[in-house]
């Protein structure tokens, strides 16, 4: 008998998996392919779980997560201009725990759910796992990797419930500006549409300043925000995500993670209180990743063959290797075979990532130069 259920049967872990299985087995792998901060939690943060466990917080938190952290949660909201208070968060199990929630909060079986393409493929997973189906609406690098209301107009369906938008983007580095928003927000409020705007990447802003599409009139009470503190505070082992959204749906989220999760842990929860509590914990880490985009575009600009489309948020580079002549798997397999470095092959998010590999400078400035170096004399061997 096969006891894996149809539900799960038609998820797989993809092509970012395989190719990390792959450079497994290889020596001396530079890999520019792992989406996670190579800094270690600031050691504040460390010290404040440490002393929340020592303080006997070892115990079952209420389920959508410890007040204090909600209030602060939506005390930040509040200071870029969103209508919030604490019963409209929630405290999940990093930032897939919330969207993990939404997504089963909000889509029935049937249900058409807008994304992006290139796109981030977790988004598709769970979708798929509550018998929703992905529609993906194109975007290109001469439109600046955002999403149009064009597009929008075009792939739009009668079954369409929600619409997940991702800035900073994963993985193109598309930042939407507020006029943006505000084209968005109009097609939205015309078709009744739900949100999801998934901003984990909102403290990694190359220019210009993070927006939010629930500040627009009529779009908080439609509006799902998803956040998490792993890469705004190298915390991703501690998994601790949260959610704010309008209270009818804050309300089921939490009886869902009653259900499934229970609560994060009480002493994560408490790190990241005090994360929030200290933002200045953040600025090192991200002068550091500022100087290594300045490095990186220095860099890959005297590499032949090779552009990028220059990135306004996130830590990714999208390369653009059209010219070498070679699909993006080829690319990625063939730079990991020879030269033992790690890219992700633009196809693995979408049709609209073809001709693209993504570049995670999640490395030390020494690293990203060897790596950078290999890249060179890889495509050097293609001329």
């Amino acid at each position: 008998m096969d006891y894996i259920s149809s539900r799960v049967a038609g998820i797989h872990q993809g092509e970012i998996r395989a190719l990390f299985d792959k450079a497994q087995g290889l020596s001396n792998v530079i890999s520019f392919g792992i989406g996670e901060p190579d800094m270690d939690s600031p050691a504040e943060i460390v010290e404040a779980g440490s002393q929340a466990l020592a303080q006997g917080m070892t115990h079952y938190t209420a389920n959508a997560g410890i007040m204090e952290l909600r209030e602060a949660i939506a005390a930040k909201a509040r200071q870029s201009r969103i209508p919030v208070d604490a019963k409209n968060c929630i405290v999940t199990p990093g930032g897939m725990g919330a969207l993990a929630l939404s997504i089963l909060c909000t889509v029935n079986e049937g249900d058409d759910v807008m994304v992006q393409d290139p796109t981030w493929l977790n988004y598709l997973g769970q979708i798929k796992l509550v018998g929703g189906k992905p529609v993906f609406v194109p975007t290109y690098e001469d439109d600046g990797f955002k999403l149009t209301v064009e597009q929008l107009e075009t792939y739009v369906t009668p079954k369409t419930r929600l619409l997940i938008l991702n800035t900073p983007n994963n993985p193109t580095g598309s930042v939407l500006e507020y006029k943006d928003l505000m084209e968005i927000a109009n097609f939205v409020k015309r078709h009744d549409l739900l949100v999801i705007f998934d901003e984990v990447y909102d403290s990694f802003l190359h220019r210009g300043k993070h927006e939010s599409i629930a500040t627009i009139d009529g779009m908080a009470e439609r509006t799902i925000i998803v956040n998490s503190f792993s890469k705004s505070f190298a915390m991703t082992g501690w998994r601790v995500g949260y959610a704010i959204a309008p209270e009818a749906i804050i309300a089921k989220m939490t009886v869902l993670q009653e259900n499934m999760f229970s609560c994060v842990n009480a002493s994560a929860q408490y790190a990241a209180l005090y994360a929030l509590q200290h933002p200045f914990l953040q600025r090192p880490m991200l002068e550091e990743y500022a100087k290594r985009l300045e490095f990186m575009k220095s860099e890959l600009s005297t590499i032949p063959k090779l552009s990028f489309f220059n990135p306004s948020g996130s830590f990714y580079i999208f390369l653009n290797i059209k010219r070498t002549g070679l699909t993006s798997s080829e690319f990625a397999y063939n730079l990991l075979n020879k030269k033992h470095t790690v890219v992700i092959p633009g196809s693995a998010f979408g049709v609209c990532g073809e001709g693209y590999v993504r570049i995670a400078y999640t490395l030390p400035i020494t690293k990203l130069q060897e790596g950078l170096n290999r890249i060179r004399e890889y495509v050097e061997e293609l001329l």
